[in-house]
């Protein structure tokens, strides 16, 4: 068995007090912050903007970690410094990454979203099938499952990664998408609906979009300048 990888999507609030203080506090705090998060770390981590985006979110982080301790522990450093300290969770996925049970040889299209440059936009959801899909038979599950990847194939500027989440949260799966075009990823979601498979999913909210941003950027985009 390959060694596990854990992904995590965590969005955060910032208490809007934070503000009101000094331009030298919040440059300062910021500065503290954006530092923790670019320490030399096992934990793989990019951010995104939700500034407005989402009630009560205004960043996401999008993390990839070898274990959940070394996931914990970034987070928990970042929450104790600076800005993170005026900040609280308001979202959090985790799973882990696994190789397709439907998918024989994955194209760079399924692939980690970890690799590679950053498309400028993140959607990421929790993903639950029914319990009647489980009890259906392998050779029906796989048909309907392609059905359901021979539509995503005809969208190349959308990259997607699957992880398993059974018995680590509350969802079957985390879900994310990446891509440089939203529209298309609507029309992807929106051809999707009328597949069976759709028959299957009870729960594919709440729906987190951020915007791929350096760290610094978005600490400046909600006032630290």
């Amino acid at each position: 068995m390959t060694e596990s990888r854990y992904v995590h999507a965590l969005a955060l609030g910032l208490d809007p007090a934070w503000r009101r203080q000094t331009r030298d506090e919040r440059c300062r705090s910021a500065e503290e912050f954006c530092a923790s998060l670019s320490a030399n770390s096992d934990v793989t981590t990019f951010a995104y903007s939700m500034i407005g985006l989402k009630a009560g979110v205004d960043m996401m982080l999008w993390s990839l970690a070898p274990s959940v301790e070394a996931l914990e522990e970034k987070i928990a450093a970042a929450l104790r410094t600076g800005m993170g300290t005026w900040m609280a969770p308001r979202q959090s996925f985790l799973g882990i990454i696994r190789p397709s049970q439907y998918v024989k040889r994955p194209t760079p299209q399924e692939q980690s979203l970890f690799s590679g440059e950053r498309s400028k936009y993140l959607v990421v959801y929790p993903f639950t099938k029914s319990a009647d899909w489980y009890l259906l038979g392998q050779e029906e599950r796989q048909t309907v499952m392609n059905e359901h990847m021979k539509i995503g194939h005809r969208y190349q500027q959308v990259r997607q990664l699957l992880a398993y989440s059974f018995g680590v949260d509350d969802m079957d799966f985390l879900v994310a998408y990446e891509t440089d075009d939203l529209a298309a990823f609507g029309d992807l979601v929106r051809e999707l609906r009328g597949t069976e498979s759709r028959r299957s999913t009870v729960r594919d909210t709440p729906i987190m979009t951020g915007i791929h941003r350096p760290i610094e950027a978005i600490t400046r985009l909600l006032g630290a300048e």
